[in-house]
């Protein structure tokens, strides 16, 4: 079978006081034309289904594939970004190198999985693995996010860093997955696409 996996568009800033919940962005006016153009880009893949995770920016960037190809989004908690309990979202084209979130990074690796670096490799790990048994033989577009997406690479290709690889907006990255276990990435990082609305972190 066949994973498209696709990273969100450009969500909006959030950020909430503490004691409000986490923050769950919806798309930003560039992310919803990011995500008409994803669209257009896999319309003719013969996609079977269109699979997301639960968070609003990978749903919505899910949504016009999956309305003109007719199917339903297959919404999974697991897919989440590995921050998906934080309060503040940021898009990383609004940081710079003083946000406190970039600096955090710096002190402490780990934050960006809320502690639990292990315990997201293992869910990511699993869900990716879940959908390859839930669809055999089967094309699935994978809507989910930029941790999620570098995580399962690294698992694959047995990286040290889960930040070697930084998928951009609404970049396809192909993996094959047989039923013998093997799973061959096809590709990483497709953005042609999309690049005319891309803009390049400052830091």
């Amino acid at each position: 079978m066949d994973l498209l996996i696709v990273r969100h568009a450009r969500p909006e800033r959030e950020e909430k006081s503490e004691g409000e919940g986490p923050a769950d962005p919806g798309l930003s006016k560039t992310g919803y034309l990011q995500a008409e153009t994803i669209a257009d880009f896999l319309e003719g893949e013969k996609i079977d289904h269109v699979v997301s995770s639960s968070m609003k920016r990978a749903q919505q960037t899910a949504q016009p594939l999956a309305k003109r190809l007719g199917v339903e989004i297959s919404q999974r908690d697991n897919l989440r970004e590995s921050d998906h309990n934080s309060s503040v979202y940021i898009p990383v084209e609004e940081m710079t190198f003083d946000s406190p979130s970039i600096q955090e990074y710096i002190k402490d690796p780990s934050a960006i999985f809320e502690g639990d670096y292990e315990g997201f490799r293992h869910r990511v790990h699993a869900a990716f693995d879940q959908i390859i048994e839930e669809f055999p033989s089967q094309t699935v577009a994978v809507f989910c996010h930029g941790m999620v997406i570098s995580v399962y690479l690294q698992i694959l290709w047995g990286l040290e860093n889960p930040l070697a690889i930084r998928p951009d907006y609404t970049s396809v990255t192909r993996v094959e997955a047989s039923k013998t276990g093997l799973r061959t990435v096809r590709s990483i990082n497709e953005t042609g696409h999309v690049r005319h609305l891309l803009e390049r972190p400052k830091f």
